[in-house]
């Protein structure tokens, strides 16, 4: 495998995402947080990575996105970006990195840009999080909203359950939904909400909408990589779908490796390093009397 990513295509961009959604033609998004996987995504076509703050989970171990900080994020930004080229790649901003100020918020999205090398943000929220978009937007930085279940409000919501089951609370979403398109947001993910709702504020937005969770009718889709792959073994959400399943297979490699270490099958003779039989005498019979044990020869 070269040391360095490579890909034909071209760069995916804001503009990419609101041609598709004239095209008719869906997005794929992918949350990566290392190399390596932004690199297989590359290569296998996915449109547009995000570095999720869903890190917190699946890759620290936390039991929620809360404990995430700006170091973490750009850490993880930094790997996926020298692993991925033509993906738009989007950082997303963590719990209190844009709700104390506006400047700050601001400040903390160039960061994202300038350190971690993304092309866009996200952060979690409708009409209460528009005029940071439209801050964040008016300096020159792409912002991806986030409306429906938002996982850094998990408190707030009472835990991690579906958004807009009643008329009242769907009304609502499309109204956060055309709000965050006036603030400047280059498209919207809706996560956790009926298919119905989220179509009709599909039809209703010029921008795109990504769903996750949230039915067919959205403009593209969105799912966490370690639940698709099977890698997050502590929940799976209703909506996602297993494409693998990397943590059995990774019992079972971490298994038979142990069992061929206690056994000595590992290493064989193919994972060894061979020495000339006239290099091995001669050091043995340079280490003759040297040894308290007699060398076999």
């Amino acid at each position: 495998m070269s040391a360095q990513p490579t890909s034909d295509r071209k760069k995916i961009t804001t503009l990419t995402f609101r041609q598709r959604k004239e095209q008719g033609e869906p997005v794929t998004v992918l949350t990566a947080y290392d190399y390596a996987t932004a690199l297989a995504a590359d290569r296998a076509g996915i449109d547009c990575l995000l570095v999720g703050d869903s890190l917190g989970m699946v890759v620290l171990g936390y039991e929620n996105t809360l404990s995430v900080t700006m170091e973490d994020m750009l850490h993880h930004c930094k790997a996926v970006a020298r692993g991925a080229k033509a993906p738009l790649l989007i950082g997303d901003m963590p719990f209190m990195s844009y709700q104390v100020s506006t400047q700050e918020a601001v400040r903390n999205a160039g960061r994202f840009l300038a350190e971690g090398g993304m092309d866009a943000v996200k952060l979690e929220g409708g009409r209460e999080a528009a005029s940071t978009a439209e801050a964040i937007v008016n300096v020159g930085i792409p912002a991806l909203g986030h409306i429906g279940l938002t996982p850094q409000s998990v408190h707030k919501l009472g835990g991690y359950k579906a958004q807009g089951r009643t008329a009242r609370a769907a009304h609502r979403l499309i109204d956060d939904a055309l709000i965050l398109e006036d603030a400047g947001c280059f498209a919207v993910v809706l996560e956790a909400i009926p298919d119905r709702v989220a179509e009709l504020i599909s039809r209703k937005l010029s921008i795109p909408t990504i769903g996750i969770g949230a039915g067919a009718g959205c403009d593209g889709q969105v799912l966490v990589s370690h639940d698709m792959l099977g890698l997050f073994d502590r929940f799976t959400p209703k909506f996602v779908k297993k494409y693998a399943d990397m943590h059995g297979e990774m019992l079972r490699a971490f298994a038979e490796y142990k069992a061929d270490v206690i056994a000595r099958r590992f290493p064989a003779e193919a994972h060894v390093y061979p020495m000339p039989d006239d290099e091995w005498q001669a050091l043995l019979a340079e280490l003759e009397g040297e040894m308290e044990l007699p060398l076999t020869r």
